[in-house]
């Protein structure tokens, strides 16, 4: 006999669990299938990208602890189509069949894996007019002249590194240049050439010296 995991998900505290369990139940019954274990995530928005419920169900798949996954629909699973494929593909590559009661759809049969490429398909296409979308933009903006991406620090670069190699601190070189310590340590980096910075100490400079006379 088969093993089974549910899970259930709810997207406020005052909402129940108990209508999906009975229903994911009854088709593991159906199913000929046992029920291992049930995971749950009450109150727990689908837009949110961890979810205690769902990351110990696929923490267990990983260890092979059921062969097969019930949900009640595809949006209890995945807060997005890309993320629905992920935890899909996932399972599937772990040997894990899923399947789910309101689209009537099971990988461990073919129209169920057609059903998943097609929408695997849909996805693909959804990111590449988003991608065409964005650069199409992008040679707008530079057509119309404007700024992409983070404006240029108009600052005097010189001056900066040259008040933080003598001496002075993060924070005092910041604050006269009006700029945040982070903004200090990038220029520092882009004149030294990424590499770091040679301090002199003069208590080992004039040991060194000392042992070059004797």
């Amino acid at each position: 006999m088969k093993k089974a995991a549910l899970y259930v998900r709810v997207s406020t505290a005052d909402q129940h669990i108990e209508s999906q369990l009975y229903d994911l139940r009854q088709l593991a019954e159906q199913r000929g299938i046992q029920v291992v274990k049930e995971y749950e995530d009450k109150g727990v928005s689908g837009l949110k990208a961890r979810r205690p419920g769902l990351d110990a169900l696929m923490a267990d798949a990983r260890q092979k602890k059921f062969s097969v996954v019930l949900v009640a629909a595809f949006d209890r699973v995945a807060r997005s189509t890309r993320h629905f494929l992920h935890v899909v593909d996932e399972l599937d590559s772990l040997g894990i069949e899923f399947v789910s009661r309101r689209e009537g759809v099971a990988t461990g049969d073919a129209m169920g894996r057609l059903f998943i490429t097609i929408i695997s398909a849909i996805a693909e296409l959804e990111r590449s007019l988003v991608v065409e979308r964005v650069k199409s933009g992008m040679r707008r903006a530079r057509l119309e002249g404007r700024q992409i991406g983070r404006a240029r620090l108009d600052v005097d670069r010189a001056q900066i590194v040259q008040d933080r190699r003598s001496g002075m601190s993060l924070t005092q070189v910041a604050r006269k240049h009006s700029i945040s310590r982070a903004s200090v340590c990038r220029l520092m980096k882009e004149a030294s050439g990424n590499a770091l910075p040679v301090v002199f100490s003069p208590v080992v400079d004039l040991a060194q010296q000392a042992g070059a006379g004797r």
